[in-house]
């Protein structure tokens, strides 16, 4: 790494954000900031609130962690204000309280956007901290948007020769204007077909719809979250199969071991309750219990699907085991959660790399790239 002489390392950790996985970004970043060695990091908490203000957040971590259904965590909008800087150095930070002058941060080194959703994981921060000229963790812009829009990660995961399932877009425009077309156009895909917000996560706004009867209410309902839908054929019977990828430090890529989601309760699919409410019935499986070869599959097409999309970082990536034995890939997520339940942290743990060392490395990673065209 290369890190400051003769200081620690000035880690901005940013979460919060502006989409519907506000909470979810949140829980993220206690795990981070409980994590993160304060011997070795000067850690500046950044919170951004739902209507996009940046406030320095408190650095607690038990703060920011689900406590029940009815409570979520969120970024406090009182707190005082932000502003990112461009410094002959690099970029800083400014806070900007009214009762008291600006008070000066000092310069970020390196900052770990734990954001997800629009507005974050989509490549708008990466952008941002690309003009700022300031290093930061994870993918770039282009890799960002790609994997965000599932539509679009779908057709550049296709071209690279890797298999997905069937899917449709639509628009809010197009469901106002012709919804029978879009009736149509669905039944010949086949149903059951899963309705996605097309740049959403953690689940919310998904339905599966068993039949047109129920099709009408799952475009609905996702349009509220994104007025472009995603929807696509339903993996029956399928097994929901993960692996992590990392990028290594001398540039190759290296993945974990498998693991799966096992929905035991009254959920269909793994909602937002299943994945995020600790009472809920999932059981996941790290390793999972899948013969070695469809393992040793899995983890080459998941990093070829991380070079595809041009991943920098981290990924990880969802794969659907087919009855048949075949592999379908689900999706790509170029910043998977890293709550106590999250996959991606549990599969490099049972692949030989803890939590701490897990987050070392990902700032590691991010340390040793310039910002710009690479």
């Amino acid at each position: 790494m290369n890190e400051p002489t003769g200081r620690r390392i000035r880690l901005a950790v940013v979460f919060g954000g502006r989409s519907s996985e506000h909470a979810i970004s949140c829980v993220t970043a206690g795990s981070v900031l409980k994590a993160l060695d304060r011997d070795r990091y000067d850690v500046i908490p950044i919170g951004i609130a739902p209507d996009g203000r940046w406030v320095l957040e408190t650095d607690d971590p038990d703060r920011h962690a689900i406590t029940g259904p009815d409570h979520l965590p969120g970024v406090d909008a009182g707190r005082a204000p932000v502003t990112l800087t461009r410094t002959g150095s690099g970029a800083g930070l400014v806070v900007s309280d009214p009762a008291s002058p600006p008070q000066e941060l000092g310069d970020v080194d390196v900052v770990f956007p734990l954001l997800h959703g629009p507005w974050g994981e989509d490549g708008t921060i990466q952008g941002m901290l690309e003009m700022a000229g300031v290093r930061y963790v994870g993918a770039g812009v282009l890799a960002s948007a790609v994997s965000m829009d599932k539509a679009y990660m779908k057709v550049v995961l296709a071209a690279a020769g890797l298999p997905v399932l069937p899917w449709t877009t639509v628009t809010a425009r197009e469901w106002a204007k012709d919804a029978a077309a879009v009736r149509a156009r669905v039944a010949e895909l086949g149903y059951p077909a899963f309705v996605k917000p097309a740049r959403g996560g953690s689940s919310i706004g998904i339905a599966k719809a068993h039949d047109e009867g129920e099709l009408d209410a799952a475009i609905d309902g996702a349009l509220l979250h994104d007025p472009k839908v995603l929807i696509e054929v339903s993996a029956e019977g399928a097994r929901e199969v993960e692996c992590g990828v990392l990028e290594a430090l001398d540039g190759g890529v290296e993945t974990t071991v498998p693991a799966e989601i096992r929905i035991t309760g009254d959920h269909e699919f793994y909602d937002f309750e299943a994945k995020y409410l600790p009472d809920e019935a999932t059981e996941l499986d790290v390793p999972a219990d899948i013969p070695e070869e469809a393992a040793r599959e899995l983890r080459s097409l998941a990093a070829r699907a991380f070079v595809a999309v041009g991943c920098e970082g981290l990924a990880r990536v969802d794969f659907f085991l087919m009855p048949d034995g075949s592999l379908i890939l689900n999706e790509l997520n170029t910043m998977p959660g890293f709550t106590p339940l999250s996959m991606f942290p549990r599969m490099w743990a049972a692949t030989g790399l803890d939590y701490p060392a897990l987050v070392d490395r990902l700032i590691a990673l991010a340390m040793q790239r310039d910002t710009g065209l690479r």
